[in-house]
């Protein structure tokens, strides 16, 4: 099987630049009529598959990739992007790219968004942490512990909750719509208590 280039993970570009009021309301989709934001539940291993089907199509979508690493047996190190929340992919659509995005047979459920602006926030969040290239870990629950608020650093302004995990404090940033998260390593950040 050949190996593909790297991919965006989001489309448009500037997604999480633009206006969040216009993108939450699906005004960046032009359309017949009203778009939404919908997860899509994707079949196994077919995220990417979904991906670049909606691209082809001009659908604004998201899903954080992130970059892994392993040793073959023969020493040799692979790398490969893999979805971060693995099975779901967050489209804004409206009714005929549904359809569309439906016929591609990568889908296996569609999940409305509730509150765009909070998923899109989550997202743009988790985004930086994966462009600052630190290395993350999936959480597959958002464990209880302290709210926090970065004071500093390319991350100043996120906030999320620390927990502690085989001796290393980590900053847990959350994706509310799934109550699933991602962590970093805390590091030199300096962090304040949310009351």
């Amino acid at each position: 099987m050949p190996i593909l280039p790297p991919q965006p993970d989001h489309f448009p570009a500037d997604l999480f630049g633009r206006d969040r009021e216009a993108v939450a309301g699906g005004s960046i989709v032009p359309t017949t009529g009203p778009a939404a934001w919908l997860a899509f539940a994707t079949r196994s291993r077919r995220e990417k598959e979904l991906i670049r089907c909606l691209r082809a199509a001009g659908i604004p979508h998201c899903c954080p990739l992130v970059t892994r690493q392993q040793r073959s047996p023969a020493g040799r190190v692979r790398r490969s992007q893999l979805p971060l929340f693995p099975g779901y992919v967050f489209a804004c659509v409206d009714h005929d790219q549904r359809l569309a995005a439906l016929k591609s047979n990568t889908i296996s459920q569609t999940i409305p968004v509730a509150d765009p602006l909070t998923l899109l926030t989550d997202l743009a969040a988790i985004d930086q942490l994966v462009n600052a290239g630190r290395p993350m870990t999936p959480e597959a629950r958002i464990e209880p512990g302290e709210r926090v608020c970065i004071r500093s650093g390319l991350l100043r302004g996120h906030e999320g909750t620390v927990i502690r995990r085989r001796g290393e404090d980590r900053l847990v940033l959350a994706v509310r719509f799934l109550n699933q998260g991602v962590s970093v390593e805390l590091g030199d950040f300096d962090v304040e208590k949310l009351l």
